[in-house]
């Protein structure tokens, strides 16, 4: 008994080592300094309240420049964000609009606006610890409006 208790202390030991240890080491941050030329606020004429829920409720998974909350500095919780960011930052990254093609552009606003009208913008996983990401049906048709007058000037 005494053998087994020894053997579940060393495992206790180690894996608290393990996890502080472990602390040291983390993803680099998804951060800027300033803003990139080809960030959408740059290239687009984007009307000022539609920047700010952009930046509210988007910028921290869809572009260069992540606000990392208190929590992100918890390995392995890093690793995760990170990751997230990374995902989301493949589907659309506002800073790098100004690289894309304008078919990419119009694409790109067709999605943002099929995913706010169903709701699935910003992640429900994001909104339990970012409740002020949480879209009101206000800003929501403010961002689709955009996205539709956006969609009809590009195409004609």
């Amino acid at each position: 008994m005494a053998s087994k208790r020894k053997t579940f202390n060393t495992i206790i030991i180690i894996l608290i080592a393990v996890f502080i240890i472990a602390q040291f080491f983390g993803p680099e941050e998804n951060t800027y300094q300033q803003v990139p030329d080809t960030d959408i606020a740059k290239v687009e004429n984007v009307p000022s309240e539609v920047m700010n829920i952009l930046k509210t409720s988007c910028y921290d998974c869809h572009s260069n420049n992540t606000t990392y909350p208190w929590y992100d500095k918890i390995t392995p919780v890093n690793y995760y964000l990170a990751e997230h960011v990374e995902d989301g930052k493949r589907h659309l990254n506002y800073s790098e609009w100004g690289n894309l093609s304008q078919k990419r552009k119009n694409h790109k606003m067709e999605e943002t606006e099929e995913m706010i009208e169903k709701g699935e913008m910003p992640l429900r996983s994001y909104l339990w610890l970012h409740n002020d990401a949480k879209l009101s049906e206000a800003q929501a048709k403010t961002l689709t409006n955009w996205v539709k007058d956006y969609l009809s000037k590009s195409k004609n």
